[in-house]
């Protein structure tokens, strides 16, 4: 039997595309394994998974802020190096799959060390810090845009971003009957990853007021992030985190207030849902969130907010005016049909697991 490693954590984001690739992993005979932390995100998330093997491997995350965990982060990558190149010399994979994050790092080292060949994915318009580094030791980088696969050069390939198939097996009823929704107004989904967006939260909240009285509000805040004030208001349903609900909260949305990570966007266009981004600002982040929403901006497919303009007024204003004109954003989605990329990750792959079978080291 074949047998492939899978890693890539710290956000829901860096593990949901291998929840698409994990059945068709199967069907083409796979024994799947999962390396990540012990107390990431992608531990209970995969932990739900049958027929994936679990393994816990330390890891530093990469910051581009000071702190003095930066000091002792690297050699915790170091350690997780190590321990992964153990685990592929028990395993003896045949290929490695990396979907990013820092959890990604050591492993994706601890692969090429061990001589195990590996394709990683990245989201973004352009390339992380973790697969800027993890680039230099694979294979392949497949991409959701050919601006990033263009500037990986020979080893940028578009394929676009693995979609779950219960994506599109939603229920608008069973998501109003979630939220306790009639179903008589329009409804505005918020989601900020399972992490939730702390200023959007606030923002959102704020707006409430002015909403209400035309649309109901899903708002999925993120863990620890429920606000007890609001309970129990009439067209407002808080929500910390969905997983397997997830589909029935989308279909029953019929506006989107998001951040603008890669994968929720390729999800949102997927299902065809007007969208109001508030991408992260360059104070939190390094930009790729402003970059993927101006791409989506420029094509007709979403509306924009930038944090720094976010308050109540200008948010009010800009769901409003979303509301008003999703069906012209509804038509531009439809006429943008987003392909899922599982295929295409699945034959790069395969042809890495048979470039090792064949005896040739892994470009590097």
């Amino acid at each position: 039997m074949k047998r492939i490693v899978l890693t890539g954590g710290g956000t829901a984001g860096h593990v949901t595309p291998h929840l698409s690739l994990i059945p068709r992993l199967r069907e083409a005979g796979y024994d799947i394994h999962y390396i990540g932390t012990q107390n990431g995100i992608e531990h209970e998330m995969i932990l739900k998974v049958p027929f994936v093997t679990y393994h816990v491997v330390q890891s530093g995350k990469l910051r581009r802020y000071f702190s003095l965990q930066n000091f002792t982060d690297p050699f915790r990558v170091l350690a997780g190096a190590v321990q992964s190149v153990r685990l592929m010399r028990r395993l003896k994979p045949d290929v490695c799959f990396s979907k990013g994050g820092f959890v990604s790092v050591p492993v994706v080292i601890g692969a090429w060390l061990a001589g195990v060949p590996t394709v990683c994915h990245e989201s973004d318009l352009t390339p992380g810090l973790a697969n800027r580094i993890s680039a230099k030791f694979v294979t392949y980088v497949a991409t959701t845009f050919q601006e990033c696969a263009t500037a990986l050069g020979s080893k940028g390939v578009l394929t676009g971003t693995p979609l779950r198939p219960a994506l599109f097996t939603g229920s608008r009823a069973k998501g109003l009957d979630l939220a306790g929704f009639a179903g008589e107004k329009p409804v505005l989904l918020m989601t900020g990853g399972s992490q939730g967006a702390q200023s959007v939260n606030l923002c959102l909240r704020e707006c409430l007021p002015d909403l209400l009285p035309r649309m109901d509000v899903l708002h999925l805040c993120g863990r620890g992030n429920l606000d007890a004030g609001l309970s129990g208001l009439p067209g407002y349903c808080q929500i910390e985190f969905l997983d397997e609900e997830m589909p029935d909260a989308l279909a029953a949305a019929d506006i989107v207030l998001s951040r603008a990570g890669s994968n929720t966007l390729s999800e949102l266009m997927a299902l065809q849902k007007p969208m109001l981004l508030v991408p992260y600002p360059l104070s939190a982040s390094r930009g790729d969130q402003i970059k993927n929403a101006e791409s989506f901006r420029k094509r007709g497919v979403a509306r924009v907010l930038p944090q720094e303009d976010m308050n109540r007024q200008t948010m009010t204003k800009a769901l409003l005016a979303l509301l008003n004109d999703r069906e012209e954003l509804h038509a531009a989605l439809a006429a943008c049909p987003v392909k899922d990329g599982s295929d295409a990750v699945l034959e790069l792959i395969e042809e890495v697991q048979h470039t090792r079978t064949s005896g040739k080291r892994p470009s590097a």
